[in-house]
């Protein structure tokens, strides 16, 4: 079977270092293997995301010599696919609508401690403690018309038994679990990336996700999510972070140099490769 690998930015940003090194990763374990490189632009999230970052991430990536096969996927143009998977999970009474804001759930939080509130949602807060998960019909019907989330039932859904090979870990059990009763959607937002990433890489036959090891815990869910739509299921290779000199996580929110910052200070894509295969010091340090 060919190797078919992808780098799947957020136009939210110009591309720093750190994207550079993901998608060299990925582009190189598919050229050498004789395979497939594609590239998918994940811009679900209309506030953040700017035709202007999409268009600087193909020029980015053309000016460090990185091609792709077949055209860019960009997921806001498919938005009804993602739908009709959030309605199938719905026909089958694996999501329901919440109505509790982050604020809500905070709150919440604060109210129960110090009776130890779960923590360990999968952005780092309190897990979703399944305050509208059993909410009848009826109301459910009635606050149709107010804002709300869709949540995946994870007693209903959770599958046993679940595993996904990682590279250089071998089979993983997949534990989805500790997601809790994961957003698969928001009104502002309304499908998440989970959803979007997992249906997107069964649909164009991805067969090794190739992404930073910040991701290596979304795995557990994105297993569950393979196995309730009967997608396939490709390996794993999740590598390491880029840092700044302090030990820092590159990273946009912290104004990460950019690519377009070093090619504004005149460092040329060929020493940004041999960074990016020697792995030592960024270009332009010291």
């Amino acid at each position: 079977m060919s190797i078919v690998t992808r780098f799947a930015p957020s136009p939210t940003g110009y591309l720093h270092l750190g994207h550079a090194f993901s998608a060299w990763t990925a582009w190189r374990r598919a050229r050498m293997a004789g395979g497939r490189f594609l590239l998918r632009l994940e811009d679900i999230d209309p506030v953040r995301c700017r035709p202007a970052y999409a268009a600087g991430i193909l020029d980015d990536l053309a000016w460090l010599g990185l091609d792709w096969d077949g055209p860019v996927r960009t997921q806001s143009a498919h938005m009804d696919e993602y739908a009709a998977v959030l309605a199938d999970l719905r026909g089958r009474g694996l999501i329901y609508p919440c109505f509790c804001s982050r604020a809500d759930i905070q709150r919440q939080a604060v109210a129960a401690a110090p009776h130890g509130f779960p923590m360990g949602g999968p952005d780092g807060g309190p897990l979703y403690p399944g305050t509208c998960r059993d909410l009848p019909g009826s109301v459910r019907a009635a606050r149709a018309h107010e804002p709300h989330a869709l949540r995946l039932d994870m007693g209903r859904a959770a599958i046993a038994g679940l595993t996904f090979r990682e590279e250089g870990a071998g089979v993983v059990a997949a534990g989805p679990a500790a997601f809790g009763d994961v957003v698969l959607a928001r009104k502002e937002t309304p499908s998440s990336y989970h959803l979007c990433v997992t249906h997107d890489d069964a649909l164009q036959g991805v067969t090794l996700v190739v992404r930073g090891e910040d991701l290596k815990p979304a795995t557990h869910l994105h297993r569950l999510l393979q196995a309730l739509m009967g997608w396939p299921v490709p390996d794993y290779a999740h590598h390491r972070l880029l840092t700044d000199a302090s030990g820092r996580r590159l990273a946009k929110r912290d104004k990460a140099a950019t690519l377009r910052d070093l090619r504004a200070a005149g460092i040329g894509a060929g020493a940004v490769r041999d960074w990016l295969e020697s792995g030592g010091s960024p270009p332009g340090a010291g």
